[in-house]
């Protein structure tokens, strides 16, 4: 399995819209991005399915890991590499027993660090934290602070993703704390160039 780190761009549908999320993805993914998750809070379900469909193949061209947010039925069906789950999502232990053991599971922490220790317990591949920063995406998400990330690399082994308003002039201080990921949506897709935007970030690892 490729490792768990460095950029982690989410290809959100809300941010980018439906119509320019294979276009947008395929640009950052030419620019060298190993990590994508598929997040579409707006799609019917027939249209998420083809988009992830299309979103698979595209980043099997490119040789970088795919995740679906929130739907591990979904992330089976595409074959993609895993699932990230939020708090209101299926539990852990069903996207485990749905996806098997090889597939990536990553959960969201948010800001409290007493939700890291039952992820990692029901078997979760990374935990991410955040928002560390006002974010464009989630403006009402409870802030975390960069505590959280020294925390988790002292407590557990697994990689650690920082998430939420996050430049590629924040990020150094997420990365020095020991994000072994950084993820950013509007950031990148938002970006003048987005292609551009992504070695920005990646001159940072």
């Amino acid at each position: 399995m490729q490792e768990l780190k460095g950029l982690y761009v989410i290809a959100d549908a809300a941010c980018i819209g439906t119509d320019n999320i294979l276009r947008k993805t395929d640009e950052v993914l030419s620019a060298g991005v190993k990590i994508i998750q598929y997040r579409d809070k707006v799609s019917t379900q027939i249209a998420r399915c083809k988009i992830a469909e299309k979103l698979r193949k595209l980043t099997q061209d490119y040789n970088c890991l795919l995740l679906i947010n929130d739907d591990a039925q979904l992330a089976v069906t595409v074959e993609a590499d895993g699932v990230h789950l939020g708090k209101d999502d299926i539990s852990i232990k069903d996207a485990r027993s749905c996806l098997g053991k090889d597939k990536i599971i990553g959960a969201s922490c948010y800001a409290n660090y007493v939700n890291a220790q039952p992820a990692i317990q029901a078997s979760v591949d990374y935990i991410a934290f955040g928002s560390f920063f006002p974010s464009p995406t989630k403006p009402d998400s409870p802030r975390a602070n960069i505590e959280l990330l020294q925390q988790a690399k002292r407590d557990y082994k697994i990689p650690v993703c920082a998430i939420g308003g996050i430049t590629h002039q924040n990020a150094p201080s997420l990365l020095a704390a020991g994000a072994d990921m950084i993820a950013v949506i509007s950031a990148v897709f938002n970006a003048s160039s987005p292609s551009q935007a992504v070695q920005e970030y990646l001159s940072l690892h």
